[in-house]
């Protein structure tokens, strides 16, 4: 699986748009500074993933999304490609028993697929709007991920290197 976290808040960013000739679009924009992280992993094999939404980036953060991941995939060896945040890293990071974490060389986050995957969220649920406040982001996150189907992460995610690597 490969895993990585993504920012999502009321801070905006204007994405381009189509309107008619000779007409300049109005976009909302605001700058408030909430934010809330998507904790993912995906299999681009198969398409399964896990998420989950979280406060922060930091250790306490990555060990309960450790813990959770195990617990969705209670009966497989996880190997978790991950892009060595310091998280990721830290001595207090506990990584459940079925869990094994390997990362990737530093400064390629186009090595990681679920890249892909923040693009198309973003894509989905984040274009020029604005938020009234951090829960409605929130819930936005939850039924954009939950629109994800395994065929779509999958079609998303898979790269014929890492189909390579296990065919």
């Amino acid at each position: 699986m490969f895993q990585d976290e993504a920012g999502f808040g009321r801070i905006h960013k204007p994405k381009y748009c189509w309107c008619k000739k000779d007409i300049r679009p109005s976009v909302p924009c605001h700058h408030i500074r909430e934010y809330r992280y998507v904790y993912g992993a995906v299999e681009p094999l198969t398409g399964d993933s896990f998420f989950l939404i979280m406060p922060y980036c930091n250790t306490v953060c990555m060990n309960i999304f450790l813990e959770a991941l195990s617990k969705q995939f209670p009966d497989d060896l996880i190997l978790l490609c991950c892009d060595g945040a310091a998280w990721h890293k830290a001595g207090s990071l506990h990584v459940p028993e079925n869990v094994r974490l390997f990362f990737i060389p530093p400064y390629t986050p186009e090595m990681n697929p679920i890249e892909q995957i923040w693009k198309e969220i973003r894509k989905l649920g984040f274009r020029n709007e604005v938020f009234a406040s951090l829960d409605k982001v929130v819930d936005r996150l939850c039924d954009t991920i939950s629109s994800l189907t395994a065929s779509t992460i999958h079609s998303i995610t898979a790269r014929s290197w890492i189909s390579s690597c296990f065919n």
